[in-house]
């Protein structure tokens, strides 16, 4: 395990922006009428090195998510003494599924049925199933990746059926700069299609949802991550 510095300036900045989020999620959640405990915070540990994400993991966090598979992995090996919750939100190429499928516990980004097969087919025997959840594609996010609302009953029904992965829910990541109201308007889509999806018996019970600049707008339509 890293051992770092534990009462630096650089962690004691940590720690009073990490309570800050803490008390924004607190106060959006009880906004909306819901207990923060249902909302699980995510950190994007992208461009950190592990002692950074060694430092908020001592601060309570433990959930860890990565966009590139080749930053992520000496982090995952150097931190392999904690219990810590990996997860990969990047976008699946296919010479790369092997590696997310043996190392992560969460895949938030698939996107077509081949990349869903390609995990279930490279997740290790010994390992609990993968959990995955389909990447929803807005009209106002058309330069992201995902599935299109039309396509994604169809994905969740291919993705259920796939052993060695455990269908959890949706993903969506809306484009900077939009107002709330927009905000809202969009997420409020998402959990509409994913109480539509629930309605026909798909069983999902994550909306990952929100990141720093929409958070609040993402917990007030129902996200949990």
């Amino acid at each position: 395990m890293l051992i770092g510095p534990q009462n630096s300036p650089a962690t004691a900045d940590l720690a009073t922006r990490f309570r800050g989020v803490r008390a924004r999620i607190a106060a959006a959640a009880a906004a909306a009428g819901r207990n923060e405990d249902c909302v699980t915070l995510l950190a994007v540990s992208k461009g950190r090195d592990a002692a950074a994400v060694q430092a908020l993991a001592q601060l309570g966090v433990e959930n860890f998510a990565e966009n590139y598979l080749q930053d992520a992995l000496p982090k995952l090996a150097a931190l392999a003494g904690m219990e810590l919750t990996w997860h990969y939100i990047g976008r699946l190429q296919a010479n790369k599924t092997r590696a997310i499928a043996e190392q992560f516990a969460w895949v938030h980004s698939v996107d077509r049925p081949r990349t869903a097969e390609r995990l279930a087919a490279q997740r290790p025997h010994f390992a609990a199933p993968l959990n995955v959840c389909v990447q929803l594609r807005l009209a106002a996010s058309a330069e992201r990746s995902g599935a299109t609302a039309a396509e994604v009953p169809a994905l969740v029904a291919s993705v259920a059926a796939l052993p060695r992965l455990r269908l959890r829910g949706l993903m969506c990541m809306l484009p900077e700069g939009l107002a709330p109201a927009q905000q809202r308007a969009q997420f409020g889509e998402v959990r509409a299609l994913y109480d539509r999806l629930n309605r026909d018996g798909a069983g999902l019970d994550t909306l990952s949802m929100g990141m720093s600049g929409d958070f609040e707008a993402a917990i007030a339509a129902g996200s949990t991550m």
